[in-house]
């Protein structure tokens, strides 16, 4: 079976998933989270690039990410294929821990990458895991808004979107409805109806 060609160049960005083999689970304990953390680091150190947001699902994971020089198939095959080493030995598995290869969605414009942002965020929330995305701890969120400081990630780029304080407007966007209406404003994203995003309306 042929694999379709993935589209790799310096500064690509994407919304990259992997996900245990036959949905298994990839964490069982707080040490598992930690670990893979630590290699997505060890990971960026060996061959650099810029994480924007991260949520670390029981059985899948998700990275926004940008490339430098790096392609991405290599960056993934070096962090997957470690944590899996770590993962069988922990617990005296054999076989594959991830199924198939990491799935990526090229991000292609700033309304894709901000509605990534948002979905990984929002990610345990639809699954029923916690009430608010600030209440699970194995993601990026309360670093995009309480400034929590988190060497993993570089939130610069998707706040940039919004108008001052970006943190608050950043939040206020993760609570919108997906029927509420944005355009853009001086590279700025606004709301088109409502109290918020209003700068430059007045």
């Amino acid at each position: 079976m042929v694999r379709n060609v993935r589209v790799w160049f310096a500064g690509a960005k994407y919304h990259v998933t992997s996900r245990g083999n036959r949905k298994s689970s990839l964490f069982f304990e707080e040490e598992d989270y930690r670990r893979y953390l630590e290699l997505v680091e060890d990971t960026r150190i060996r061959y650099p690039f810029h994480l924007h947001t991260y949520c670390l699902m029981t059985n899948h994971t998700h990275l926004q990410l940008e490339t430098i020089e790096t392609p991405l198939s290599i960056i993934m095959k070096n962090l997957n294929t470690k944590y899996a080493k770590y993962f069988n030995k922990k617990y005296e598995f054999t076989g594959h821990v991830f199924e198939k290869r990491y799935g990526d969605e090229l991000l292609n414009s700033r309304e894709y990458e901000i509605d990534v942002s948002k979905y990984i965020h929002l990610n345990p929330v639809v699954s029923g895991m916690v009430a608010s995305p600030e209440d699970y701890p194995w993601s990026s969120y309360r670093t995009y808004v309480y400034g929590e400081v988190n060497p993993l990630i570089n939130p610069q780029p998707i706040l940039s979107y919004f108008p001052d304080p970006p943190t608050q407007y950043y939040q206020q966007y993760m609570n919108a409805s997906a029927t509420e209406k944005f355009f853009w404003e001086d590279g700025k994203l606004i709301m088109l109806e409502g109290e918020w995003f209003r700068c430059g309306l007045e």
